[in-house]
């Protein structure tokens, strides 16, 4: 499948045949507000692109899957990560994992800080995921990339960057997270089932990159015409997102012999 920066291309390069495949699927999707606005997304572009039906519901019930399905829910509290990764356990755990074709979770942006732990929190994520997919093998798993904010670069910004500062706090939580999906990708990114969300939200419609550079290395951040508060998706943001999702679920494979 051909990937595009534009959301309208990566749709309009999937087949029918492509389309109806996914629309046949049962995918589970853990989240909290970001992941509403992904969702949101991928109701646009359902809306703009006939051939895109999906049975999208607001569920976690593993009732719900004896029929193809898109369903996603709430998953732990904001701020609190591994409430997310043991909240998604037990879904998976009490039936959803039987019966579900895709399943994955989202952290939030509000998830990771200056303050995070990130070993500790990439060790607990690492070693859940992989639990379950061995326990599981009839499902695959999707690993996220935590979202990202805009970078607020003011004069006093600039300021300390010119005089050499070692902190600066309007680069703090963005750089984490950037470390932070440095190490999603490098340990999954070889599976081919990464749902890359901050390189989405990085990445201009014209293929172009997002980035702020701190003591000579380069990160990425939200692109600020894809947010109206800073971090949650607007209308485009939303479509650009939600297209490398669909895109990503159509392109992994299902286990075989099972």
């Amino acid at each position: 499948m051909k990937l595009s920066h534009s959301y309208q291309e990566t749709i309009s390069s999937v087949s029918e045949t492509e389309w109806n495949a996914l629309s046949n699927k049962k995918i589970y999707f853990g989240h909290q507000s970001v992941g509403f606005n992904i969702i949101d997304g991928v109701k646009d572009i359902m809306t703009e692109n006939k051939q895109v039906d999906l049975n999208i519901e607001e569920t976690n019930d593993p009732n719900e899957f004896s029929v193809p399905i898109f369903a996603h829910s709430r998953v732990g509290q904001n701020t609190e990560p591994s409430s997310k990764i043991e909240a998604f356990e037990q879904t998976i755990r009490q039936g959803v994992g039987k019966k579900a074709d895709i399943a994955f979770f989202k952290f939030c942006y509000v998830d990771i800080t200056e303050k995070t732990n990130i070993q500790k929190l990439f060790e607990s994520y690492t070693q859940t995921m992989d639990r379950l997919q061995r326990q599981f093998p009839g499902t695959v798993f999707l690993y996220a990339t935590v979202p990202l904010r805009t970078v607020n670069t003011t004069w006093k910004t600039w300021l300390k960057k010119r005089v050499g500062k070692d902190y600066i706090w309007e680069y703090a939580d963005n750089i984490k997270r950037n470390e932070f999906n440095a190490m999603i990708r490098k340990e999954y990114e070889h599976t081919g089932k990464v749902f890359d969300i901050a390189q989405a939200e990085s990445t201009y419609t014209d293929g172009k990159r997002k980035e702020f550079s701190f003591k000579g290395t380069d990160y990425a951040s939200l692109v600020p015409a894809y947010t109206n508060d800073g971090g949650h998706l607007n209308e485009l943001g939303r479509r650009q997102v939600a297209a490398q999702l669909l895109s990503l679920m159509i392109e992994v494979k299902q286990p075989k012999n099972i």
